[in-house]
């Protein structure tokens, strides 16, 4: 099985043609490509496949094998993808994701792309939608610089959801002292989140830059999370924290983003890059130890 070892500011993923290569367990094959140690290595799988809905399918997963809706960066290295690999000669193209057909921008040098504009949709700040739990958000219309208790600590969090759901937390220290190992599964699985949450630590630099890092459900932390990117500049504007356009520094690069909320469209620009190609010849569960 050929695949394509791809990232954007970090955020890797092992790239399947689902035009042409046919496996039968998806989610299986998410587990062990993306191990480090026994695999290629990543923080998930996708396969670019065949659409009746637009010109390419995205189908997404985790490295723990759970299916996700959406991925900013990985939606670029599609984009990325496809065009370099003669799939389009389109620069612009709809590429279909469970949440929703985005469409993307592609910018092309010397026969092949290096940025991505991505119009990601509207942000999702209903708390049911996102989701959110009932009692939590007690009949909030949003859910905005509100309190959570997490390891006894008090920390107030905005949710939004791109597609999949976020909580972003804004903190006023160094992020890189945060024990993100530790509390990040703590936000993941809080009983307030009924689908799991990402959840992004902003640092306000000035009005139009920002440090962020993340956790990822089903993946732990990542150099970069485009869509946690996407609904951290929205939880800014929301907080009066930041403009509506805004630079996000990541632990793997910088994502530009915009919330234009004349239309409610957000918009992300970023580079997309090829590591390698190879081959897989063994898809075996590697055996255990102890």
């Amino acid at each position: 099985m050929k695949f394509t070892k791809m990232h954007g500011c970090g955020n890797d993923y092992v790239y399947i043609n689902g035009f042409a290569e046919n496996i039968d367990d998806h989610k299986e094959a998410a587990i062990m490509l993306s191990n480090r140690h026994f695999g290629v290595g990543s923080d998930g799988l996708i396969f670019i496949n065949p659409s009746n809905k637009a010109d390419f399918e995205m189908e997404m997963y985790n490295a723990d094998g759970s299916r996700a809706e959406m991925c900013g960066n990985g939606i670029r290295c599609v984009g990325k993808y496809v065009y370099d690999h003669g799939l389009t000669d389109k620069t612009e193209i709809t590429v279909d994701t469970l949440a929703g057909v985005k469409k993307l921008n592609l910018t092309v040098t010397d026969g092949k792309v290096t940025e991505v504009t991505v119009n990601m949709g509207a942000p999702i700040l209903v708390p049911a939608e996102i989701p959110v739990s009932d009692n939590f958000a007690e009949n909030d219309e949003m859910v905005v610089n509100k309190p959570l208790i997490i390891d006894g600590k008090e920390y107030l969090i905005t949710c939004v959801s791109m597609g999949n759901p976020h909580a972003v937390v804004f903190i006023d220290y160094d992020e890189k002292e945060l024990p993100i190992e530790k509390i990040g599964p703590l936000f993941e699985n809080n009983e307030i989140f009924p689908k799991r949450t990402n959840t992004e630590f902003i640092r306000i630099k000035d009005r139009k830059h920002v440090d962020m890092r993340v956790w990822e459900r089903g993946s732990g932390e990542t150099f970069a999370c485009g869509t946690g990117a996407c609904a951290s500049a929205v939880a800014c504007v929301l907080n009066g924290y930041t403009d509506d356009e805004i630079e996000l520094q990541l632990q793997g690069g910088v994502l530009k983003v915009k919330w234009d909320r004349e239309s409610n469209q957000v918009f992300m620009t970023g580079p997309a890059v090829t590591v390698f190609e190879g081959e897989i010849t063994d898809l075996r569960k590697p055996q255990q130890a102890f």
